[in-house]
């Protein structure tokens, strides 16, 4: 049922067998898909991107690097395992809302604890079920990832032309500095180590060398990861300055993940970068670390039509020929032609030919644009690391 309904807008999606339809998803162009709603009983505007990932949607849900987008899965049956206080990469979500084709309201897991819908509903995220995903997907790879809305009402009343002017309003991601919603407002040590199986998480008692991680809107597991490979790590937001990164005389320095447009959180995050260049300290950037250090290094940035967000995009590097299987979840990617000289592009992407990695010739300088930390997704990239703390070991000699 609908308050209001815009005159020119298509509803797809729709189940003819549901009593009511309690959600809906409203794009700009006035396109709708109605279904049911889940998870909070609310409305979220946001930039609308799919994710081919078939596992790990906690962890997806829970990246940082969401923020300001609505999810939509490709794999059809999502909610199947539950959710847990384990499988999360941030403790405050900032995913927008999520579209899944069937949400499994009865999990079969050991490890779950609460369902997805009670898990969204902790965290006042809405979700939309039960409309076409393929068609939302297919939309989405011909004309790029649109602006909507999604509403969550248990009585299936909405307006139409209200959702529609607010997702028509919603001023995008180009241009908008999100780190400083997800970012840590204080410093931080990290002890916490990879889970292992029937063990958990361990703890790192000792380390070997210091790592500063800037928070863009990181990642547990890179963390745990970093502490695994015997590092030392204290955590700062991301507006800390070069002499607030210098004053821990890190052995290493990484730039994190995060949302948003990278030369907007640049405007303060390139001169921390080139400060820690200049002292010749090994650095390590990791999707939106490796976008900024683009740019610090005199490169360019630019949106892409569709973004990558999976966890089974091939990568190739191009030094060994080797191809990883990755996550991946970005929006911009950095301009390979606008790169100097003496930057080497080190990884590209086999969908379509764009940036993956570089490096700086002669430096202990390198990022990748995708997560090797493997949360969800394969462990294709775990040596990232290994070869991020044999080179802070070796400044620390």
């Amino acid at each position: 049922m609908t308050g209001e309904t815009a005159p020119a807008a298509p509803h797809l999606g729709a189940d003819p067998f549901a009593a009511r339809n309690t959600g809906i998803l409203v794009l700009a162009d006035g396109t709708v898909f109605e279904g049911q709603g889940f998870g909070a009983a609310t409305a979220a505007v946001g930039e609308v991107c799919f994710n081919t990932a078939m596992t790990g949607y906690q962890e997806i849900l829970s990246d940082p690097s969401y923020a300001g987008q609505i999810v939509a899965f490709t794999f059809p049956h999502i909610g199947i395992v539950g959710a847990n206080d384990e499988d999360i990469e941030t403790i405050t979500p900032a995913v927008r809302a999520v579209v899944v084709r069937a949400m499994a309201n009865l999990p079969s897991n050991y490890r779950s604890l609460v369902t997805l819908d009670r898990w969204l509903k902790r965290h006042n995220i809405p979700g939309l079920s039960g409309i076409d995903t393929r068609a939302l997907t297919a939309r989405i790879r011909e004309l790029g990832m649109p602006h909507g809305v999604i509403a969550h009402s248990p009585n299936g009343t909405f307006d139409i032309a209200a959702l529609r002017r607010q997702a028509q309003e919603f001023p995008g991601l180009v241009g908008l500095d999100l780190a400083k919603e997800v970012t840590c407002r204080q410093s931080f040590t990290w002890e916490e180590t990879p889970w292992v199986w029937g063990r958990g998480y361990g703890k790192q008692e000792s380390p070997s060398w210091r790592a500063v991680v800037v928070d863009f809107g990181v990642k547990r597991n890179i963390l745990r990861l970093l502490a695994g490979s015997g590092a030392s790590i204290t955590v700062l937001p991301a507006e800390a300055s070069v002499e607030d990164i210098l004053r821990h005389q890190p052995h290493g320095v990484m730039f994190s993940n995060g949302p948003g447009d990278p030369e907007a959180t640049g405007a303060y995050a390139v001169p921390a970068i080139q400060g820690v260049m200049e002292e010749g300290i090994p650095l390590f950037g990791i999707c939106l670390g490796h976008q900024m250090l683009g740019l610090a290094l005199g490169g360019r940035t630019k949106k892409m039509v569709q973004g990558h967000h999976g966890a089974n995009h091939p990568v190739k590097d191009l030094e060994t020929g080797k191809v990883e299987i990755v996550s991946m979840n970005h929006g911009f990617t950095v301009d390979r032609d606008s790169l100097p000289k003496d930057v080497k592009e080190t990884h590209v992407s086999l969908f379509d030919g764009t940036n993956c990695g570089l490096r700086v010739e002669g430096k202990p300088i390198f990022s990748v644009q995708y997560h090797p930390e493997a949360s969800p997704g394969p462990m294709d990239s775990h040596y990232l690391f290994e070869r991020f703390a044999e080179s802070a070991k070796a400044f620390a000699r």
